[in-house]
């Protein structure tokens, strides 16, 4: 049975005007519409000036090297329009909630998720809460070393041999150490080859979303966090429902909190064009406002909106593919709950018409531990045997997942552009300066001027039934040169 969305229905025409692609005569014709102006003052911003977004009569529209390009070549660093980072990563890494570098100290990385794995914590908003407030200083025995830098604890085997709380992701280290490490009192040796930038509070109050800079925070406070923070300054017009909604999205799926950052984007941009036209020029009144403005709020989305994320999300593994009909009903039913409970939350009654659409991205940031115990492995052997006194017992404990990296789901409006290859000519690759949560993208070979920078959203190595399999849940069937040469 067909699931009707309350919004869509009492604003059926206002949703039609915003969604739909107006015809040419129409005022709003420049909004919808694929526009090179829009795109080239993108990319100026982006400091990547080599690129064109042009027409692609196959595909809507795609990204083309406006110069040429060598392999190894950095072709295009796209910020994000909004990103947000994992549930469940939130236990493994702490990261600024607007850039998503890492914070805190490599101490605080550390302790953080050792403390998290011994309670059990399920990744919810109260991770922070109990782990960055302030920890009593314990017993533990701490001495400064002779060595180039970092502390150490007077007796190391005593790491291996205190009791502690079991653990199931490595051997477990006695709590007062793991403590010592979030509040200060234990430095790990070479530990401060590894800065990471302080914790910085969220402006609205709450313990859920914390920042590298002052910058960051006012810059997602302006942006994003002010309707969705659950601090005692939010501008949510209901914290309760708010709640319900974070709890909502957390137990079903996190992509809802994606989407509800790209809905407060909206919101907050549409406020302030409301607020620069008087009302006495007949543009807005107290209660209503011309859709053209809620349209010019709603456009950096508009431009990389593909497909609705109920149709194009992955086939589980789990589910038959004679059940794919009920099984993307049963995630539109979600998504349309989830709306429901955002409205409630931060949703003015002249936004209504809005609803989220977005074509999202892998959001990927390297962690600065793995980084950490790679320089201590590589020392030399003195000094390797004398530092892995003390860091051997907390990679121990650990255990094999101490290399996780920041992990989540953004909308990045240019890559979002990219098209499809499965040989393509770049890829998103990570290189050693690359620390935020910016899209990079690199040559794969020498890509001439002209030509479509293409990246492929599958591993491309797969046999061509398991690609295409895969990009069915895109909504096309590749035809690349690739895949018309090795199809039966």
């Amino acid at each position: 049975m067909e699931i009707w969305c309350i919004i869509r229905w009492d604003h059926a025409k206002c949703i039609v005007y915003l969604i739909a692609r107006p015809h040419r005569a129409c005022a709003l014709y420049h909004l919808f519409t694929f526009i090179p102006e829009y795109f080239d003052q993108l990319i100026t911003t982006r400091g990547c000036t080599g690129l064109k977004v042009k027409q692609n009569g196959a595909h809507g529209k795609g990204v083309y090297a406006d110069v040429d390009f060598r392999e190894g070549d950095l072709v295009l660093k796209d910020q994000m329009l909004a990103g947000s980072q994992h549930s469940a990563n939130k236990i493994d890494c702490l990261v600024c909630s607007f850039c998503f570098r890492f914070i805190g100290t490599i101490e605080v990385q550390i302790g953080r998720k050792l403390y998290l794995q011994d309670l059990g914590v399920a990744a919810n908003n109260e991770c922070d809460r109990q782990t960055l407030a302030h920890i009593p200083k314990k017993t533990c025995q701490i001495n400064s070393s002779d060595s180039e830098d970092g502390s150490y604890v007077k007796d190391p085997t005593s790491m291996e041999e205190c009791a502690s709380t079991s653990s199931k992701y490595g051997t477990p280290l006695p709590k007062e150490i793991v403590e010592s490490l979030m509040n200060g009192e234990l430095v790990l040796p070479y530990s401060k080859q590894f800065p990471l930038p302080s914790v910085i509070s969220c402006l609205g109050g709450c313990r859920e979303a914390f920042y590298c800079s002052q910058l960051c925070a006012e810059a997602d406070w302006d942006l994003f966090h002010s309707l969705l923070c659950t601090g005692a300054r939010s501008k949510s017009s209901d914290k309760e429902a708010l709640l319900k909604f974070l709890q909502h999205a957390n137990e079903t799926n996190d992509i809802f909190l994606l989407a509800a950052k790209v809905v407060s984007f909206t919101i907050l941009k549409y406020r302030k064009l409301k607020a620069s036209y008087p009302e006495d020029q007949g543009k807005c009144t107290a209660d209503k406002c011309d859709l053209s403005l809620l349209s010019e709020a709603w456009k950096p989305v508009s431009m990389g909106y593909k497909i609705r994320w109920w149709e194009c999300i992955a086939l589980p593994d789990d589910v038959d593919s004679c059940d794919e009909a009920a099984f993307r009903m049963q995630i539109k039913e979600l998504a349309f709950t989830s709306l429901q409970l955002l409205k409630a939350a931060i949703f003015d009654k002249e936004c209504e018409p809005y609803a989220a659409f977005l074509s999202n991205s892998d959001l990927v940031v390297a962690s600065p531990v793995e980084d950490y115990f790679l320089y201590i492995d590589d020392l030399p052997q003195s000094e390797k045997k004398e530092a892995e006194r003390v860091t051997r017992p907390v990679l121990d404990a650990l255990g094999d997942d101490y290399s996780i990296c920041c992990q989540g789901t953004a909308f990045f409006p240019l890559q979002s552009c990219m098209n499809h290859s499965c040989h393509p000519n770049a890829r998103a690759f990570k290189r050693e300066e690359d620390r935020d949560g910016q899209a990079t993208i690199v040559a794969l070979r020498s890509i001439s001027k002209g030509e479509e920078v293409t990246i492929s959203y599958i591993d491309e190595d797969l046999p061509f039934e398991e690609r295409q399999a895969m990009l069915a849940d895109y909504g096309f069937r590749c035809q690349c040169q690739k895949c018309l040469e090795e199809e039966p």
